[in-house]
């Protein structure tokens, strides 16, 4: 019998708590997608390359224009300058993103140090390629880095450290002065960084990225998504900015995989991001808006939400309502409430509950208003 390569790895939570979701009819607030339709003219952008025949493959690296127009929001919005044809390659969503740039680095017995709770995508990939994990727990209220313990834990056997920002699920954003800690701890070591900035328009604090840093960016990835920009996840285009020795090594594995993104939906994306260079202010203000107004509907239940700096998730304690541990609490309210979130627990290695949910406010402001309803009644 074949051996699995990944035999601690089932379902993912998500698919879990939205199936669950739909066997109850309850509103779903988990898995993190919003239900409201992207911008008319992006796609009519789509539509429109669709009628022209922009149907076959594209170049592997990505279309021209969408490259370039990568190249030109990191020179505007961050000041930095990554050469379009060597160093931005678009991807099917930021997974593939992150699956190829952790591919390109981890050897067998690399060590890769991951800040949890971790997004769920990022330590199976590791194994798959025979890296370990060494996992570094950031706990609530604040989640700060602990400085010292990340101090002990780099080794001659550390390849890389992921670290996301805006983050999903903590919703935190790392500082430029926490980056340049990060720098200090790694500088002389042949470590590299990949920095998941996916949410990186969605920040409610000032946001500075990793490829604003001079010295960290030339051993980083950076990897960024159009599907959370925009609204368009089920799209799957996303993009790795990386220099360009780095970016020699993900495209081998990119090559390999899917080998190019879907031609009309890079054309498409590339001239709405033309014709309306305002498009991240518009995704901040919307998103700042349903923060406050899920803040504000929370006055009238038991929950207590948790600081949130960045991305379109809330965390919530319920200590007040039950004692429960977060995943037979999430279970309870999505069958007996009605009302769908994910534990946070399970985006920790460990043993680990803090009486925490996290909820995902990328939602039509009716559903928000229902779904605050159904809690007020615990």
């Amino acid at each position: 019998m074949q051996k699995d390569k990944l035999p601690e790895v089932g379902t993912t939570i998500f698919t879990v708590m939205t199936s669950l979701a739909q066997q109850h009819n309850a509103i779903n607030l988990s898995q993190g997608f919003p239900d409201f339709p992207c911008d008319k003219a992006l796609k009519k952008a789509v539509q429109k390359r669709i009628e022209k025949d922009y149907n076959q493959y594209a170049p592997m690296a990505g279309v021209e224009i969408l490259r370039k127009r990568i190249q030109k929001i990191c020179q505007e919005h961050y000041g930095v300058h990554y050469d379009w044809e060597k160093e931005i390659t678009i991807t099917v969503g930021a997974t593939e993103g992150l699956f190829c740039a952790i591919a390109a680095v981890v050897h067998p017995n690399d060590e890769v140090i991951l800040f949890e709770p971790a997004y769920d995508s990022y330590a199976p990939v590791v194994k798959l390629f025979g890296g370990k994990i060494v996992p570094i727990a950031l706990y609530p209220p604040d989640f700060q880095i602990p400085w010292e313990t990340l101090k002990e834990k780099i080794s001659s056997k550390t390849k890389l450290i992921i670290l996301n920002t805006p983050h999903n699920p903590i919703a935190k954003v790392w500082t430029q002065e926490e980056i340049e800690q990060l720098w200090q701890l790694i500088k002389g070591r042949n470590i590299f960084v990949i920095s998941d900035e996916v949410y990186e328009y969605i920040a409610f604090v000032p946001f500075f990225s990793v490829r604003q840093h001079s010295q960290l960016r030339e051993r980083s990835f950076i990897v960024g998504s159009f599907g959370k920009s925009l609204h368009v996840t089920g799209w799957k285009v996303g993009y790795v900015l990386a220099p360009e020795p780095l970016t020699t090594l993900l495209r081998k594995i990119h090559q390999f995989t899917p080998f190019c993104v879907s031609t009309p939906l890079q054309y498409g994306i590339a001239d709405y991001l033309t014709t309306h260079p305002d498009f991240y202010q518009k995704t901040l203000q919307l998103y700042e808006r349903k923060r406050k107004l899920f803040l504000n509907l929370l006055k009238e239940t038991r929950f207590e939400p948790l600081n949130c700096q960045g991305t379109y998730f809330m965390l919530l304690r319920y200590g007040h309502i039950s004692t429960m541990d977060d995943v037979a609490f999430s279970q309870y309210l999505t069958k007996e409430v009605g009302v769908a979130v994910i534990p946070i627990s399970v985006f920790y290695s460990g043993n680990y509950s803090d009486n925490i949910i996290r909820i995902c406010f990328a939602k039509q402001d009716e559903v928000l208003i229902a779904a605050a309803k159904r809690l007020a009644t615990l």
